[in-house]
């Protein structure tokens, strides 16, 4: 593999869900470059095809997958294909989501059904479907990164369904961490600030009331580092807990905000 990577990940297998774009691509990227074979995994196979040939460019190991995160059919034979084609799976990052807006008063229930469905039960069913084939031997751990938020840690005006589904995957991981843990599986939970991903870019400009520049400047303000972060930094992050580097990390909730919580 080229690139600038020492091997953090030589010899591992890695699955990243919503792979196809912004912190799934990065990290999976980042997760070949430190010797992992990857399976990227997205609602939209052409964006998971884009991202494992980024991969395969730099003489990585990739296979691109197509599944609804939180169709459980779906999801199994998906991780059931990654496993058949790379033997094995030692990390899993649960990156999938979905944006959800409104406060309580406003919010429709399809939209709190689809948060849920996707940041809280894709987490659920991914980690089910990977813990099948994870089997670490005596003396490694295997790794389970979730996704969560600051909005699972504050309270962000206007999405209530968002927030709601994010704090429920930060409970998710400190049980998943209590329950795994004899089987040497290692279970952590990324909260970042705003990072600038497609994702991010219809919340900033509803914030700005369609403006982006307006819902940037109004952004920044809750950022003592001064800007969003990116996809890149996000994507370290995970793999530092995929790595043998976090072998003692286990139930974590690492935020990578800019200060945004400290304040």
């Amino acid at each position: 593999m080229t690139g600038t990577g020492i091997g953090r990940l030589a010899g591992k297998v890695a699955l990243v869900t919503g792979g196809g774009s912004g912190i799934g691509q990065a990290s999976a990227l980042r997760f070949a470059a430190e010797g992992a074979a990857v399976a990227v995994l997205d609602l939209r196979e052409e964006a998971a095809a884009e991202t494992a040939a980024l991969i395969a460019k730099q003489d990585g190991q990739a296979i691109a997958l197509a599944a609804d995160v939180s169709n459980a059919a779906q999801v199994e034979e998906a991780v059931t294909r990654a496993v058949t084609e790379f033997g094995r799976l030692d990390v899993l990052y649960n990156n999938a989501g979905v944006d959800s807006r409104g406060s309580v008063a406003v919010a429709e229930e399809d939209n709190w059904d689809l948060s849920f469905a996707v940041n809280a039960k894709g987490t659920f069913l991914c980690s089910r479907a990977a813990l099948r084939h994870m089997d670490p031997a005596e003396g490694e751990t295997a790794s389970i990164i979730n996704q969560g938020s600051v909005a699972g840690l504050v309270g962000v005006p206007n999405f209530a369904a968002y927030c709601a589904a994010k704090g429920a995957v930060i409970a998710l991981t400190r049980s998943m961490a209590v329950d795994l843990a004899p089987r040497r599986v290692r279970v952590n939970v990324i909260c970042p600030g705003t990072v600038f991903t497609p994702l991010m870019e219809p919340m900033l400009r509803a914030r700005g009331d369609g403006d982006m520049a307006a819902g940037l400047a109004k952004t920044l303000v809750k950022y003592p580092i001064g800007r969003l972060g990116t996809p890149e930094e996000i994507a370290n992050v995970a793999l530092f807990l995929a790595s043998d580097e976090a072998s003692f990390m286990t139930g974590a909730v690492v935020t990578a905000d800019g200060g945004m919580t400290a304040q």
